[in-house]
């Protein structure tokens, strides 16, 4: 989980820049609620969780802070829980729980870095400008500093697209900005690992000669919601004084013009330092780690067909989202799937399915019925073909497949003559 804040570069010798502070996910404790699960803290703004502002977890920010001697000072909040974007002037800074610096962090900073310093950069992923650390009341959380990007799909579609789905010129564009992304990473032996809409955003346009006071205009005046305890006591070393509405400039003012970036590298990897397991959301998980088989980079090329070729698209992804389980997510994937489940994983399907107590459904359609059905059979305006619809699902088939040996690569479905026509 993360908050993000506007904030800008002070003459440090720097030049001035925004940024945002974002918070990673933290331990499911909740020492901010009482014994009858009524919170402690409470404030008329809905934003970041108040009882993770605690020991170990999120660091108090103010509106005007300045942080790493000055550098950065804070000018409005984006968000919490996601990421955004600006220029060489503005950025956006990610503030991590003070908890214990685990393996995933490592390994993000990690991958950012070698990102930092290739030249020249990729094109569709986020940057890494800086990276510090930050000690307050709450511990000393690790910092990092990205350009500032503008809206997710998901929000951009729920702002501009009250059908659900984004046209299909719109869809193809982003797939193949997101593919030229991926390819980039594998490119460098880098896995991204977390795949899904939520983790691609896109650009803002530059900012360079928008003033501090001209950007809060923009962003319009912050809403403060003052903190207080609900037992009336005073706040507790740690709680903020106040919180603040996220603003929602940049999802309001986003056009098609502005292309795409592949964020969040939480859950990145190296083919050096490989995880035991992913935390992707679990209707884009690879199969191979759903049964702890071994993983690699073509983790990602599932998740890009469920996601970035489906999803896009449809407007939904393939697979089931609510009340998902393991083995009707697999039973799901195996209606979907060009090939069928490797023997190697035949034991653990089995006991999976003797463990689950829910019962699966009768059969679904095929992947290419599917598609049909879901493009052409809604009230969408369709503004693709269906041979556009068969060549999609040619494409997401050879991606869709359990042997993560057999998956098409990136570079391989970019080549592909539709994403030009």
């Amino acid at each position: 989980m993360a908050v993000a804040w506007v904030v800008s570069r002070r003459a440090v010798p720097f030049r001035s820049i925004s940024r945002r502070c974002i918070f990673s996910k933290s331990i499911s404790t909740h020492p901010g609620k009482t014994q009858i699960d009524q919170p402690l803290y409470i404030s008329p703004v809905d934003a970041e969780p108040l009882h993770r502002y605690r020991q170990g977890g999120y660091h108090p920010v103010t509106l005007g802070e300045c942080l790493k001697s000055g550098r950065y000072k804070v000018l409005h909040k984006l968000g919490w829980g996601g990421y955004s974007t600006v220029d060489d002037v503005y950025v956006a800074v990610k503030i991590s729980v003070a908890e214990t610096y685990h393996i995933e962090q490592k390994r993000q900073l990690e991958t950012l870095k070698k990102l930092a310093f290739r030249h020249p950069p990729l094109k569709h992923t986020v940057h890494l400008l800086d990276n510090f650390d930050l000690k307050g009341p709450n511990g000393s959380h690790n910092c990092l500093v990205y350009e500032l990007v503008g809206p997710n799909i998901p929000d951009t579609i729920d702002a501009h697209f009250p059908g659900g789905r984004l046209p299909g010129k719109l869809a193809k564009i982003i797939a193949k900005e997101s593919l030229i992304g991926l390819y980039g990473l594998h490119q460098m032996n880098i896995a991204h690992g977390d795949l899904h809409t939520r983790n691609l955003t896109f650009t803002m346009p530059c900012m360079n000669k928008v003033t501090e006071q001209q950007l809060t205009e923009m962003l319009g005046k912050p809403g403060i919601g003052h903190v207080r305890r609900s037992d009336g006591k005073d706040l507790e070393p740690g709680i903020p004084g106040y919180i603040v509405k996220p603003t929602s400039y940049w999802i309001h003012s986003w056009n098609s013009t502005q292309s795409i970036k592949i964020i969040d590298f939480g859950e990145s990897f190296s083919d050096t330092i490989v995880p035991q397991t992913l935390h992707t959301p679990l209707p884009v998980r690879a199969p191979e780690v759903i049964f702890q088989d071994r993983i690699d980079y073509r983790v990602d090329l599932w998740s890009m067909g469920c996601m970035q070729l489906f999803e896009l698209f449809m407007g939904q992804p393939p697979f089931d989202t609510f009340l998902i389980t393991p083995p009707i997510l697999v039973d799901q994937m195996r209606e979907m799937a060009s090939d069928d489940l490797p023997e190697r994983w035949h034991k653990i399907w089995e006991t999976m399915k003797a463990d689950d107590s829910e019962p699966t459904e009768g059969p679904v359609p095929n992947q290419q019925e599917w598609l049909e059905e879901l493009y052409f059979d809604s009230p969408h305006s369709p503004d693709l073909t269906k041979e556009d619809i068969a060549r999609l699902g040619q494409i997401i088939g050879s991606l869709l497949l359990f042997e993560p040996s057999a998956r098409a690569s990136a570079k391989q479905v970019l080549d592909d003559p539709w994403f030009n026509e």
